[in-house]
């Protein structure tokens, strides 16, 4: 289950996203609790959110090519060090009580730039430190890292929050102090990366070729490739249509269940205890078959599961079946990358992950129109309509060649392997 984080190299890489994810994830409760205070507005929210997720519409085929033709060694641990300087200024402005609805917009556009530049590279970059036969145990490993700042961040944030703010919740000096320590995880992360030893294979571009040349090369990869097509939109879809209960939770937490932000911190600490139960299956079990039918099925099941969680009304039914959405997009989402890595030749593996981040770039195609939804109707009529719509665009989809294929260009890899 844990034979990737042996590797030496892995291990500082894997202990670096460790701390940037958790950053991540203690911001998602600091800045849900705090925009929804300041506006009381669902849409609000997922303003917020489009302020982080466009930039990867604009940046990321780019940082496909930094990923291809740098260091990502030194991809990495740059933005990680940019992150951590931004958000010591925002947790500034936070704690002097300056802090608007705006300040959040300009965050967001920055961190996404950032992540757009760089997360190819993070993505592409532990397949070349562990090896083929390692790739999905080390993507589900990834998960599972992902998914343990999920239990422990937003907990952890939740409870600073109320205990700084010493009861008073709607302060925001508790949630500049997360802010802080959000900035120490940033930095902790950049030292990590640099101790990794091998700064990643640096692909040549074809003689002449310019950074745009690159992009255009790319693209017509996953246009010749349909099986490498169908992962990419079976990614989108969690994204258009899952995601909304990410961001609509702090809405659905205060408007139907009235908790406070320790409420939230645990809703989104029970996601992330079925996401890292899922994801060390998913380390455990990389040899399973019919990964393409798998993937189906998962989109499926998270899709159904949003309609339940929409019509719970406790804060304990609430957290078990968000566990239980949080377990399937953990399978869901290792299984998409494991199979993204070892399909896809190495030379485009930055490029063509740049492409799948870009698409979930269009996240605020999804997460809009349900935010607007919820804001006329309810929260719950909100999250129900995105699962019913998950889940009806996902069997249509299976009519689609390029996910049929999946399977089939999976069983061709690992007969290639075995022959290899």
């Amino acid at each position: 289950m844990f034979v990737s984080l042996q590797n030496r190299d892995f291990r500082w890489l894997w202990s670096g996203s460790l701390a940037s994810s958790f950053a991540m994830n203690m911001q998602i409760v600091a800045r849900g609790w705090l925009v929804y205070d300041l506006t009381g507005s669902a849409v609000d929210l997922a303003w917020v959110t489009m302020s982080f997720t466009i930039p990867q519409v604009l940046f990321s085929l780019w940082g496909g090519v930094v990923a291809d033709r740098l260091s990502k060694r030194h991809v990495i641990s740059v933005a990680q060090g940019l992150n951590f300087v931004a958000t010591i200024v925002l947790g500034t402005i936070i704690i002097t009580e300056n802090v608007s609805f705006w300040d959040f917009i300009w965050f967001g556009v920055f961190n996404g730039t950032v992540l757009a530049l760089s997360m190819p590279a993070r993505q592409a970059y532990p397949p070349e430190l562990v090896g083929e036969q390692l790739i999905f145990n080390a993507m589900a490993l990834n998960t599972a890292g992902w998914n343990l700042s999920r239990i422990l961040g937003p907990t952890l944030a939740g409870i600073l929050i109320a205990v700084a703010a010493q009861g008073d919740t709607s302060s925001s000096f508790g949630v500049g102090i997360v802010y802080y320590m959000i900035a120490a995880l940033y930095l902790v992360s950049v030292f990590s990366v640099l101790m990794v030893k091998r700064p990643g294979v640096i692909h040549s571009p074809t003689s002449g070729q310019s950074p745009l040349g690159d992009i255009v090369e790319g693209l017509r990869y996953v246009k010749a490739n349909a099986p490498v097509l169908g992962l990419i939109l079976l990614s989108l879809m969690p994204f258009l249509f899952g995601m909304p209960i990410n961001t609509l939770l702090p809405a659905f937490n205060h408007d139907v269940l009235a908790g406070g932000p320790d409420d939230l911190g645990f809703l989104l600490g029970a996601m992330g205890v079925g996401a890292i139960v899922g994801s060390l299956m998913m380390a455990r079990m990389g040899g399973i078959g019919r990964k393409g039918s798998w993937l189906v099925a998962t989109c499926v099941m998270w899709g159904v599961l949003m309609g339940v969680f929409a019509v719970s009304a406790t804060l304990a039914v609430s957290a078990a079946v968000i566990a239980a959405i949080g377990w399937l997009s953990a399978w869901n989402m290792s299984l998409n990358r494991g199979l993204l890595s070892t399909i896809v030749s190495p030379e485009m593996r930055g490029r063509i992950m740049s492409i799948d981040m870009m698409s979930h770039g269009l996240m605020p195609l999804g997460i809009l129109p349900i935010s607007f939804i919820a804001e006329a109707a309810s929260v719950p009529a909100a999250l129900t309509t995105a699962g019913v719509i998950f889940v009806v665009v996902v069997l249509l989809m299976t009519r689609l060649a390029s996910v049929r294929q999946i399977d089939h260009a999976e069983a061709r890899r690992a007969e290639s392997a075995v022959l290899g």
